[in-house]
This record gives structure tokens, C-alpha cells and sequence, in this order.
């Protein structure tokens, strides 16, 4: 007659315990429960048990520290973690030291049996993850305990020591950014370069020499052979941001990259391995995209390996309290004065909308600690501000829709410089923006001419032989009698 397995379960709640014999004695298994460290290290040591099951906060030891010592005798038995410290360092942490799942509290009876059976009918699943000898420190880029962040903690935690490619999917401001560093910084490549380029923020025609580089000569303006971001972020990560913004000639030449594990420079003749991991980040929908043949399927797949979606912070509004404490206390340690922020403001924060979700939430925190002599935030405060910034937001927009050429330029290339963080772009910008630009100038003016290139060269006020010259040069179709 064969044996029953044995689930060790250790909590010091004792209608935890309750419950999760009574379930899993229901399905089969036998169960033994304890409220102590010690006594769960007693079985496991003697060599009883196929599944542990602990939680972190124990009265005598934590549980998280239990995990190596266990994992050094009896490196095939599996540790599943609960926890009510609902954090992203709790999550990672338990993957990191070698638990085969991480289950927030209060959690899913059947979730958890599901886990057991998996845990137990499929002995070379996991287990192969080894301890990290590092130690975490004190706190990880992301906050917040609701429910809608746990699952995306869960997530970060399994994809952390993988090279797996992933799609990050949110609304601006919701942290993309912030995921995808933290997935490199506790990751394998966490010794490599972390690279973020933003897709939006580059020019058309600049986007192939950004990412793959260029070779001197390769264009006007090509003094000397420049890496592009693939070669800069080799043994690391490279974050593709706002990947939805980028054009159909671009996605070609980097779904070529990610199919061939090599690529060549602008102007270049050998190839050159891509060792990097990629991950990738949008706003936007890409399906949506695809369907209007604005984005590749074929390169959505190959990014969406691993599809992780952030909440917008309307979503998740019981973190509030905690994002503006950890904001508070950041603007204390850059010198401002510290603050409080009472109930009947967090009330009127949890009602707002956050169209920006976290990002504003921490510029609103901000202004709170630089601007105003009170030590308590109130809930007349908070309107104030709020009434302030809708007032402000529409104002702007009023003025994007007026603003100039001039103005429209600006803005595109202080985005592009401050996309490069602390690098600078590569050589021969000046006559690549004015490439970029003379293009749609000289098409629209086609196009207004009905393709008759005198009469173009006249509104351009061109020599007609220098604007067939650009026509050639830029591969500017010409068809006459269109609009």
C-alpha cells in the first residue's frame, strides 16, 4: 500500500493550521502542523515530511532563515512560504534563498492545494534554484501591499533568476521603469550594464544607429564608428520603454536581432552577438496596434514571452498611505522638513482619479514637503493642490495644441537628450535631426504640389537640381498628381 505524502506545516496561527489540514487532509495528503521553528526543524532534520509549508513571522525564528538551513540537508524538499508582509522584498527574498512557491496571506485554500499537488507530482519541476549567497537590502524599488501588487510581486520574484524576455504593460507612471531595474538588479545580469532606451523619445531615422550603432562613414555626419545600446548593454539588460512608439522599419530590423542572436552596425559588414536580455515596456495596446498594422505580430510574440501588467494606481488606492509615507521620508533625506499627512487628506488622496498615476502621487508629495510651512497635511491642503494641477493640466494642453514648430522641436529633443540619462547621443546628430526633418518638409511640399517638383522647389525656395538631389538621398516617392 503506498504511503500518503507528508505535509509539515508551520504557523503560529492556529486557524491557519486548522484550515490548511483540514484542506489538504481532504485531497489525500497526511499533514503535521506546528506553531514553532524549532519542532519544524526537528521533523525536517529527522528526515520527515515531502513538503514544508512556513510561515515567516515565527515566534522563535523566521522563517525565511529557515529555508537554507533546510535546503542544506535536504536540498530536494520543497518549501512553500506564506506571509502576511505582503512586500516584493518578502517575495523575493523566499525565491532567492530556494522556496518553490511564495503565497501572500490571506490566500486561496485551493490555490494552495493546487501548489502542494504540483509541488509534490512533479519532483524535477523545481528545486534546481539554488540560494543566493547575497542578501537583499533593507528595501526594493516597489511599494505597496494591496492585492493588485501581489501577483506582480509573485511574478518578479520567478522571472529574477531567469534570462526569460519580458513585456512590461502599464499606464505611464506606474512604474515600468522601476520593475524592469529591479528584474535586473536582483537578476543574473545584475553585474552587467543596465540600459534604458526610450523608444518615443528618438527620431525616426536616429533609431538603428541608437541601437545598433554605426560605423565612420556610414552617413553624413559619421565621424568616428559609435556602440549603439545593444553593444553598450552586453552581459546586461537592455529596456526597450515605450516600445509601441516604435516605427515599422525599426521593429523589422530588431525582430531580425532577436530571431538571429546577432546583428551588424549601421554601415557595417560582421555580425555581432546580442547577448543581453530584453525587456520591453508600453503603454499602449499592442494587439490594438497590430490589428491596425501599427506593431508586428510576429515581434509581439517574441517580446511577450513573459507578459507582466502594472496597476494604475486607481487601482490600487490602499496604497496610498504607504507611497506617501515612503515619499515623505524620501523628500526628508534630500533636506526638506518632515511631514505629516492626516486622515482626512489620505481620504481625499484615495478619491482622486491619479490620471499619472504613482509619478504624480510623488510630485504631489514633493510639492507638499517643499511648499507649505505646515508640519500636518490637511484635506483643505490636498484640494487646494489637486484643484491647482487640474486647472494647470488643462492650461498646458490648451498651449500644446498652439505651441509652435519651434516649441514642437524642443520638446522632442529634450526628450531625446534626457532619454540618454548621463550618456550623450551619437556623433553627427546635427545632421541627422536635419534629415529627419527635411523629409516629411519636402514630402508634404510634394504632396502639395501635386508632385510637381518646379513648383515645389519654388515653395522651398530651392535650387530644383539640389531638391532632385534630396529626393534621391532621402528615397522620397514622388507621384505626380497625388495629394
Amino acid at each position: 500500500m503506498t504511503t500518503a505524502p507528508t505535509i509539515l506545516v508551520a504557523d503560529d496561527d492556529a486557524a491557519i493550521r486548522t484550515v490548511v489540514t483540514q484542506a489538504l487532509t481532504r485531497v489525500g495528503f497526511e499533514v503535521r502542523a506546528t506553531g514553532t521553528a524549532a519542532m519544524l526543524w526537528k521533523w525536517v532534520e529527522d528526515g520527515d515530511g515531502d513538503l514544508v509549508i512556513t510561515d515567516v513571522i515565527m515566534p522563535d525564528e523566521n522563517g525565511l532563515d529557515l529555508i537554507p538551513r533546510i535546503r542544506r540537508i535536504r536540498p530536494n524538499l520543497r518549501i512553500v512560504v506564506m506571509s502576511a508582509q505582503t512586500t516584493l522584498q518578502t517575495a523575493v527574498k523566499a525565491t532567492e534563498r530556494g522556496a518553490f512557491e511564495y503565497l501572500p496571506k490571506p490566500f486561496d485554500i485551493n490555490e494552495l492545494t493546487a501548489i502542494v499537488k504540483r509541488g509534490i507530482e512533479n519532483p524535477d519541476e523545481i528545486g534546481k534554484r539554488s540560494a543566493q549567497p547575497e542578501e537583499l537590502e533593507d528595501t526594493l524599488p516597489l511599494i505597496g501591499r494591496s492585492s493588485a501588487m501581489q501577483e506582480v510581486y509573485r511574478t518578479l520574484a520567478r522571472l529574477m533568476p531567469t534570462d526569460l524576455t519580458v513585456m512590461i504593460n502599464g499606464e505611464s507612471g506606474t512604474g515600468k521603469e522601476l520593475v524592469a531595474r529591479a528584474l535586473h538588479d536582483y537578476g543574473k545580469r545584475k553585474l552587467g550594464p543596465f540600459v534604458a532606451v526610450n523608444m518615443a523619445a528618438i527620431p525616426r531615422e536616429l533609431i538603428e544607429s541608437e541601437l545598433f550603432g554605426h560605423e565612420k562613414g556610414a552617413f553624413t555626419g559619421a565621424t568616428a564608428r559609435t556602440s549603439g545600446r545593444f553593444e553598450q548593454a552586453e552581459g546586461g539588460t537592455l529596456f526597450l520603454d515605450e516600445i509601441g512608439d516604435m516605427p515599422m522599419e525599426a521593429q523589422t530590423r530588431l525582430l531580425r536581432v532577436l530571431q538571429e542572436g546577432e546583428f551588424t552596425t549601421v554601415g557595417g559588414h560582421v555580425a555581432i552577438r546580442a547577448d543581453v536580455r530584453i525587456i520591453a515596456a508600453t503603454h499602449h495596446d499592442l494587439k490594438q496596434l497590430i490589428r491596425q498594422g501599427l506593431f508586428r505580430e510576429d515581434l509581439f510574440f517574441r517580446l511577450n514571452v513573459v507578459p507582466l501588467h502594472l496597476p494604475p494606481l486607481r487601482e490600487r488606492t490602499e496604497d496610498i498611505p504607504e507611497l506617501v509615507r515612503h515619499f515623505l521620508a524620501r523628500a526628508k533625506n534630500a533636506g526638506l522638513p518632515w511631514k505629516t499627512v492626516d486622515q482626512s487628506a489620505l481620504n481625499q488622496l484615495n478619491r482622486h482619479g491619479w490620471p499619472g498615476n504613482v509619478r504624480e502621487l510623488e510630485n504631489l508629495v514633493q510639492r507638499f514637503a517643499a511648499l507649505y510651512s505646515e508640519e500636518t497635511i490637511s484635506a483643505d491642503i490636498v484640494e487646494r493642490e489637486l484643484a491647482e494641477r487640474s486647472q494647470f493640466a488643462a492650461a498646458e494642453d490648451a498651449g500644446n495644441r498652439e505651441e509652435g514648430l519651434s516649441a514642437l522641436v524642443e520638446r522632442q529633443l529634450d526628450s531625446y537628450f534626457a532619454a540618454h540619462q548621463n550618456d550623450l547621443p551619437a556623433h553627427g546628430l546635427y545632421d541627422r535631426v536635419l534629415r529627419e526633418v527635411e523629409r516629411p518638409l519636402i514630402t508634404l511640399t510634394l504632396q502639395a504640389t501635386r508632385g510637381n517638383q518646379v513648383r515645389a522647389a519654388q515653395v522651398l525656395g530651392l535650387n530644383r537640381n539640389t531638391l532632385r538631389k534630396k529626393i534621391r538621398e532621402l528615397e522620397i516617392p514622388v507621384i505626380r498628381g497625388g495629394r
